[in-house]
This record gives C-alpha cells, sequence and structure tokens, in this order.
C-alpha cells in the first residue's frame, strides 16, 4: 500500500493559529518547496533530509505530519473498516507500541476520544488477525504516533514524523505556575526580529523560557537539539546515515554568544532558580546572566531589546495586581530604557491598556487557550 505522502512527497507541519505566514517562511529557509501556508499550518514538500532538517530546526512548528489516507468519513463504523484494510504492517510490527492523537469538528463523529478508540482497535484487531498478537499502547512514550483529524465529516489520518510535539524542547525541567510555551517564546523573538544585534533583556524571565530560545536562537542552536528521538525514524525507508549527515551540518552552524548579550531577572527567586536550571541545559547557557530582583529596582536598559512576558490575572483579584504591575512597568519603560524597544505579551489582551503607553503595533499571539496579543513600544528620549 503506498501513502499519501509518498506518492505526493507533501508534509503538514502544525503551528500555532496567526503564525502561518512566519511558520511558511521559516520552513523555505530550512529548504521546504511548494510551502503553502494553511489554517494551523503549513502544507509542503519535502524530501527525506529536509524533512529531517525541518523537525530537527523549526522554532515555530509543534508537529510535522505525514498524511496517510484521506477519506470521507460519516461514521465510527466507516473509520473502523476503512481503518481495517490500511497496511499498518508496513509502519510498524506488532513488537512496536503506539498512540493516537485525534480531533474532530463539524463532523457526524462528535467525539475525538471515541474516534481514537475506533481507530485503534481497527489496528490491534488487524495485527490480531494476521499474528495472533497485538501491539501495546503506550500514550507517554510510543514508538510510533499516529494523528486522527476529522473535520466536516473528512478524515485524515496521519503518521507523526515528530514523534510528539516539537515545543517540548527538552530543556525546561524546572517549572513555575503558567510558563510560556516554547514556540510562543520563539514566536516572540521572531516577530521581534532580533538576532542577536542588541542586548536582551527579560525583566520578569520566570523559568527563563525566552531567554532559552533567544539563547538557542542567536546561538544557531537547533531546536530539537536536546530531543532523544523523533518519529521519522520510525518511517518507512527512513536513512541513519542522511540524518547523522543532516545533524552534523546544523550543529556544525553552533555558535558561542557574545558575553553580555544574554539577561533577565525575577522577583520569584524559585523562578530564578528555575531558570538557572534550564539554561544550564543548553550550551552556552552559564553566558545568560539572571538576577533576583523586582523590574522596579533595576537601573533600566538602555539601547536594549527588552522581549518579557508579565504575569496575568485569571481570577479577579490576581487581574487587578496584573493591571498594577503593567502600570509600573510603563512607568519603568518610560522612566529608565530610553532608546530601546519592548515586546510584551499579554495573555489578557484587555490589559493592554494598562501599562499606559501607546504601542507601535499589536499582532495576535495564541498561547494555548489564551488568545493574547505581542505588543511593541517604542521608547524614545532621555531618561529622567
Amino acid at each position: 500500500m503506498e501513502w499519501t505522502y509518498e506518492k505526493t512527497g507533501r508534509f503538514f507541519a502544525q503551528c500555532a493559529e496567526g503564525l502561518e505566514e512566519l511558520a511558511a517562511a521559516e520552513l523555505e529557509r530550512l529548504g521546504a518547496a511548494k510551502v503553502d501556508a494553511g489554517f494551523r499550518g503549513v502544507w509542503f514538500k519535502a524530501d527525506p533530509p529536509v524533512l529531517y532538517r525541518v523537525n530537527y530546526c523549526t522554532r515555530l512548528c509543534s508537529r510535522v505530519l505525514a498524511p496517510l489516507l484521506t477519506f470521507d468519513c460519516h461514521s465510527t463504523k466507516y473509520l473502523y473498516r476503512t481503518a481495517m484494510k490500511m497496511d499498518w504492517a508496513s509502519l510498524f510490527d506488532v513488537d512496536r507500541t503506539f498512540a493516537i492523537t485525534s480531533s474532530v469538528s463539524d463532523s457526524a463523529v462528535r467525539h475525538s476520544q471515541y474516534a481514537a478508540l475506533c481507530l485503534k482497535d481497527a489496528i490491534v484487531d488487524q495485527f490480531r488477525e494476521n499474528t495472533g498478537r497485538r501491539p501495546d499502547v503506550d500514550r507517554l512514550s510510543p514508538d510510533v504516533r499516529l494523528d486522527l483529524h476529522l473535520l466536516r465529516n473528512r478524515a485524515a489520518i496521519s503518521l507523526d514524523t515528530s514523534g510528539g510535539s516539537l515545543h517540548r524542547r527538552g530543556y525546561r525541567t524546572g517549572k513555575v505556575r503558567a510558563p510560556i510555551q516554547e514556540t510562543v517564546a520563539a514566536a516572540m523573538l521572531e516577530m521581534a526580529d532580533w538576532n542577536g544585534e542588541t542586548p536582551l533583556r527579560d525583566p520578569m524571565c520566570g523559568s527563563g523560557t525566552i531567554l532559552a530560545e533567544a539563547l538557542m536562537r542567536c546561538s544557531g542552536i537547533p531546536a530539537g537539539y536536546l530531543r532523544e528521538r523523533f518519529g521519522f525514524e520510525n518511517m518507512p525507508g527512513f536513512s541513519r546515515q542522511a540524518w547523522l549527515d543532516v545533524r552534523n551540518a546544523c550543529d556544525a552552524g553552533m555558535r558561542e554568544p557574545e558575553s553580555g548579550l544574554l539577561a533577565g531577572g525575577d522577583l520569584d527567586g524559585a523562578a530564578v532558580e528555575a531558570a538557572r536550571v534550564n539554561l544550564s541545559a543548553l550550551p552556552w547557557g552559564g553566558r545568560v546572566s539572571l538576577e533576583c530582583a523586582p523590574f522596579q529596582e533595576l537601573d533600566g536598559f538602555r539601547e536594549a531589546t527588552i522581549v518579557t512576558n508579565p504575569p496575568y490575572g485569571l481570577r479577579l483579584g490576581e487581574k487587578a495586581a496584573a493591571a498594577g504591575t503593567l502600570k509600573e512597568f510603563g512607568d519603568f519603560l518610560k522612566r529608565r530604557c530610553s532608546g530601546s524597544r519592548a515586546f510584551v505579551y499579554f495573555g489578557d489582551r484587555g490589559l493592554i491598556g494598562s501599562i499606559g503607553l501607546r504601542p507601535g503595533w499589536r499582532k495576535p499571539l495564541r498561547n494555548g487557550q489564551l488568545d493574547g496579543r505581542l505588543a511593541m513600544f517604542e521608547m524614545y528620549g532621555t531618561e529622567t
């Protein structure tokens, strides 16, 4: 059985809503061909080395899918029957574990978990009929990940070439409350067009995700540098030598950052320690300066790029406190950051006015379920 991606050479890279054009440009830089931005993702063509490079280096995409089969589907019974006809043994054997992610919208099949269960049953039933044994499901660390997407009664079954979400870079072991997702932090830096030409500062760094992404970006550290494995390693026709060649070529472009280029801090000592632990997992992570101090006590930042994700409140009392913090931060920017540009992420876009500054622009940027905004503020004049 020839799978769809084998016939077309086309893959689909998932990304957050609103990042499609940025992700498309990134994929083109990584060598993808016939790039076409869609909804929450980008279609592209790639030979195996380019597919490996995309998975290893993309900072904005969360998963790269290889389409196996697309078909009309109005019931779980038809889903099961169709899946029973697919040649699963060509993708993995009975000794490999697998898992299924699923999403359903605007379809006669309404429950994503039940749809995934039907697909799982078809796979294990086929193996049992053919071999007398069945592969096991491992939701945490499977050998093979499959994706089922049902939209308007059209089903697409795909192989996950990433092997799990690419936003999990592997450096974030120390955590604090409400961290920003790695791909969102990378998108903030992309929107800020920061590439290491000016010092970067994050005075509310939390567990250091923005600083870690900035370090990886300016040092050319591939986003997947710390990942132990990828889904494409289990694809038919996988070439380990081609993958090692791609990885070695990408790693050869890494370079040590300039001293003093990256710095951050937070008033929460536990957050600063978490940031220190996270950064230590990366090459040159010790070159990022960290201090435990509220931004109100800092001297300020001249001619710098400030990228930060201030705390925001989901409950009423927290929201009032967040608004007060943003007002103080706006004063800090005006009085102590002349010549700088600040890129501030508002998880609650209703708080933008609290900072007391007029943004040069604001752009939609989702962080999980939060429909946030990234706003740019240009600081002019002399500090007072």
